[in-house]
């Protein structure tokens, strides 16, 4: 009897440990965004930021396609729907993000919002495609959204001893983000799943480019530094988060294998938040520690396979 594994090493690295490795490295890179964004907002608006880090992640994966042979879409019909994936899943999503960080909001706090992402779909789920939650799913829902309440309110009342308040406003503009992404993620799902993984990637960047470059444009005075320091969280956006993050996470959805993901994200926030205090010496209260357990537990349990 032929032994594959030994006939075929290439397909075995590609379907064996590698394969299993890929949402662990999504969700580790993923991390690193939320301390970028802090990092960045130092030396250049936010959205002024994502501007360059869009227009730059476009002409890299044009690059990347016309070298390596990309499908481009077969109709116009199919180019609208990875552009309007692209608005989703990274012009508003991202956009909020980074503008309610330049307000005020601390990464950790950011991460735990946007970490609250499964929860949102499976809120929705039952009305887009008809799943129904189990007793435990609906624990973990109303753990998450209780764990985000006690890591977020009290910082809105300034009564979290040692933590600088925050504001509603940017709040919500966050969890507005979070909605976004979900939106994205699900539609990208639907409608995009015989597309050209890389220039699917490649529109996706160019409906971001739609939706934050006419928002920079009214919010902001596009301040930029022009230094290293600004070039350095530049390259790190664009070829470890908008390339190499991103592609992962395309690559899973593809694969369907966005519950592996799921299955970790849960170690965002945590992950965030960890960076965030090691940076920029963001406060880890208690009442944060506590809020973030709470819902970690909570997506934990709504991402929980049944049975």
């Amino acid at each position: 009897m032929t032994d594959r594994t030994q006939s075929d090493p290439k397909g075995s690295l590609s379907s064996g440990g590698f394969e299993q490795a890929i949402p662990a490295l999504f969700v580790l890179l993923w991390s690193t965004g939320w301390v970028m964004a802090k990092y960045a907002d130092l030396y250049a608006d936010p959205l002024t930021f994502l501007v360059l880090r869009y227009a730059a992640a476009t002409v890299l994966f044009v690059l990347f396609c016309l070298a390596s042979g990309a499908r481009w879409p077969s109709s116009r019909a199919l180019v609208l729907r990875a552009i309007v994936s692209g608005m989703f899943l990274h012009g508003f999503y991202l956009a909020a993000l980074f503008w309610a960080i330049g307000q005020g909001v601390p990464a950790a706090l950011s991460a735990i919002i946007a970490g609250l992402q499964p929860l949102m779909t499976a809120v929705v789920a039952p009305f887009l495609i008809g799943e129904q939650l189990s007793r435990a799913q609906k624990l973990g829902l109303a753990l998450g959204f209780a764990g985000i309440a006690i890591a977020v309110f009290p910082k809105m009342l300034a009564i979290d001893p040692g933590a600088t308040p925050i504001h509603l406003l940017p709040v919500l503009i966050n969890i507005a983000g979070m909605a976004s992404v979900t939106y994205g993620t699900i539609y990208q799902k639907r409608h995009l799943q015989q597309s050209d993984i890389r220039t699917t990637a490649t529109l996706q960047y160019v409906g971001a480019l739609i939706v934050t470059v006419p928002l920079a444009l009214m919010l902001e005075d596009l301040r930029v530094e022009w230094r290293f320091e600004l070039f350095a969280a530049l390259a790190w956006a664009v070829l470890g988060l908008s390339m190499g993050a991103i592609a992962l996470l395309l690559y899973l959805i593809r694969r369907g294998q966005v519950s592996r993901a799921a299955s970790l994200i849960y170690l965002v926030p945590p992950l965030a938040a960890f960076q965030a205090w090691a940076l920029f010496s963001e406060p880890l209260t208690i009442l944060m520690i506590l809020g973030t357990a709470i819902a970690v537990l909570g997506v934990y349990l709504t991402n929980r396979k049944k049975g």
